[in-house]
């Protein structure tokens, strides 16, 4: 497979609509996806991603709408759709008595063509496990054998359903290296991620779904940008008056943080400005300034601002 990557949809997906109980959980959805890409979709709990990640790998039939992949029709020609993507589901069922290899083995018998078991046990970094029985591999081994077993068999597109939720950083941060070299190979990559800076660092583009719509897409330096604000200024208060720190220099939005009490952010382009107007504020009105810290924006501050919770998971 070639590292370039090109304008061609691979994944193309027209008003996608899924209904429980008459309900709509995903409403219309339609976006698509470049070969080579990594595409990372996001959302709070209940957001219907998982539902539309689930329609589009042919676990679910969706109730309208259209799925390509491949130039396959996803709804009609399933079988077909399934010789060319790889899934990692968020919790992938391992056979805890195989070998690391003799899991690959079995996997690499459900297909007529496989790449070599050995250049995949170097590539995922599990040469030094591969008599090793499941059950006693780490959380981050165990990972890297289910991304193994999904793409066994060569496939063009793969999904990796939050491939790292639990993991410590540093196994995080392999898995990390593990999804470039991937993408290098030209493989597509649709991503769900409960991480922003996971999202920042792997993906080209990002999509934010809220109640079953698409509610921003761009890339994550897009995303970013569209916030008009490039720091963010933080800090708790027992009394914040929204209005007159909205007045303050340079502060282009008001929110509050919700994790902690009379948490605040401001959003702002000029902040040494903000900041000297926040000061002389709160000696003015007597207001106790606790936890104040600056950054620079990031696509956490985005998600915040388009659906009004936070996504990251500790």
């Amino acid at each position: 497979m070639t590292s370039e990557r090109s304008s061609r949809p691979m994944i193309h997906v027209r008003r996608l609509v899924k209904r429980y109980g008459g309900k709509p959980v995903v409403k219309g959805v339609s976006f698509q996806v470049s070969e080579g890409e990594v595409f990372g979709l996001l959302g709070p709990n209940g957001a219907g991603k998982t539902t539309t990640m689930e329609m589009i790998e042919g676990l679910r039939l969706p109730d309208d709408g259209e799925i390509w992949i491949d130039g396959i029709d996803g709804i009609r020609h399933r079988d077909r759709v399934k010789r060319v993507i790889g899934v990692q589901l968020q919790s992938t069922a391992l056979f805890e008595h195989l070998t690391v290899r003799e899991s690959l083995q079995l996997y690499a018998s459900f297909y007529d063509r496989t790449q070599p078991l050995d250049a995949l046990l170097e590539s995922f970094d599990l040469e030094e496990k591969e008599r090793t029985l499941v059950k006693h591999l780490s959380g981050g081994q165990r990972q890297r054998l289910a991304i193994a077993l999904a793409v066994v068999h060569d496939p063009r597109v793969l999904f990796l359903d939050e491939p790292t939720t639990g993991l410590d950083p540093q196994a995080r941060r392999s898995l990390w290296e593990i999804i470039r070299n991937l993408k290098e190979e030209g493989r597509t990559i649709f991503l769900s991620t409960h991480y922003m800076e996971e999202a920042e660092q792997l993906c080209d583009r990002v999509a934010i779904m809220d109640r079953g719509e698409i509610i921003a897409l761009d890339t994550p330096a897009g995303l970013i940008r569209g916030l008009a604000s490039d720091s963010v200024v933080e800090f708790a208060a027992e009394s914040a008056d929204r209005e007159v720190l909205q007045r303050l220099p340079g502060v282009k939005e008001v929110r509050r943080s919700g994790e902690t009490q009379g948490a605040v952010l401001l959003l702002t382009d000029r902040l040494q400005d903000t900041l000297s107007g926040l000061m002389t504020w709160a000696g003015e009105a007597g207001v106790t300034l606790k936890d104040l810290r600056t950054r620079t924006a990031t696509l956490e501050d985005v998600f915040l601002q388009r659906t009004g919770k936070r996504l990251t998971q500790e």
